[in-house]
């Protein structure tokens, strides 16, 4: 059965590493015959959450910006997969400030269930990204329905391009995003 994949690359760096790999699991993805859309926050507007709360009430946001296109994208999504590169051992700042953002999903009817992250980092150890995991995973325990379904980790890449002498992890997220 076709799934209906978001794919959010949040690097503002042109071919970025994590980018490289999300478009491995996309070639994957729509090997197996998935609809896959990638959302390039690198142009977007996206403010900070007002911490509001009227999103709560009405499942709009009162900021009038990318993030409501967004939103409404992932809402209806089967899947979400976030590519980030690891800054000081979090996610991006851009990816922090849209998940704050989508929380007019929150009591809406979303139909994700799935979510991956893509992460990529100067560091060569893979821990190095578990505070961006668990950011994640914080957000994702707001949803009761979904849940962390694959988690690529890309260590030892600081330059543009370095993921490419990675075969063996670029086999491995295309294989993920070929089995969703």
């Amino acid at each position: 059965m076709s799934k209906k994949i978001i794919v959010i690359s949040t690097s503002f760096r042109k071919c970025s590493n994590s980018d490289t790999l999300a478009d491995e699991f996309i070639r994957g993805a729509k090997e197996s015959g998935n609809n896959v859309e990638k959302i390039y926050l690198e142009g977007k507007t996206i403010g900070f959450c007002r911490g509001c709360l009227v999103c709560q009430k009405t499942q709009e946001c009162v900021i009038k910006d990318d993030a409501v296109n967004i939103a409404e994208k992932v809402k209806k999504a089967d899947a979400i997969v976030f590519a980030t590169p690891i800054y000081y051992y979090e996610m991006s700042g851009q990816m922090k400030t849209l998940l704050d953002r989508l929380n007019p999903l929150f009591p809406s009817d979303y139909t994700f269930r799935e979510v991956y992250m893509i992460a990529t980092a100067a560091d060569n150890n893979s821990k190095a990204m578990n505070v961006a995991v668990k950011g994640l995973q914080g957000w994702i325990a707001c949803f009761d329905k979904a849940k962390l379904s694959g988690v690529i980790r890309g260590v030892g890449v600081t330059d543009i391009g370095d993921i490419q002498h990675n075969e063996k992890l670029l086999r491995e997220v295309y294989r993920m995003g070929k089995a969703i």
